[in-house]
């Protein structure tokens, strides 16, 4: 019993084994795979993909009139922003410049105005803007009538 036993483990470990050496090929055609995969990869993804676009959403340009009372808007909060930076930290006086050229015209030009804020209600459009002083110093308030939208800009000390 003893030698069969010896004879099953001598062959059964020394048999050799046949193999294959592993070769990885890759299926996707960007990675190396074959180029006839491409269709049958494009139609899988395509099968599990359930999203679909919402042409409703599409971008919509914008009427010359829509961009000109953008444009007022635009010029109307950079003005306000300018004085709100200038009550702040101080703008400096009238600033005057003249200029020519090797053309045919030469100008001149001259600021005018104080860049003080005055208390009051003013409505440019859809903007309408609150200035009024208050224990917490002279408060902004701009608010789209259209959106709803509010801002509100408090100066300490004004």
């Amino acid at each position: 019993m003893k030698t069969i036993a010896l004879l099953v483990c001598l062959f059964g470990f020394t048999t050799i084994s046949i193999a294959q050496n592993l070769a990885y090929k890759p299926a996707n055609p960007n990675f190396g795979g074959d180029t006839f995969n491409y269709p049958w990869l494009l139609s899988s993804a395509q099968a599990q993909n359930d999203y679909k676009e919402d042409n409703t959403s599409a971008y919509k340009q914008q009427t010359d009139l829509e961009r000109f009372k953008s444009n007022l808007n635009n010029q109307l909060l950079n003005r306000l922003s300018n004085s709100l930076f200038g009550n702040q930290f101080g703008s400096t006086t009238g600033v005057a410049g003249t200029g020519t050229g090797t053309g045919t015209g030469t100008g001149t030009g001259t600021g005018t105005g104080t860049g003080q804020l005055s208390p009051g209600t003013y409505v440019f459009g859809t903007l309408s803007i609150d200035i009024y002083h208050s224990n917490l110093g002279l408060v902004v308030d701009v608010l789209d009538t259209d959106t709803g939208e509010q801002t509100q800009v408090i100066l300490p000390g004004q």
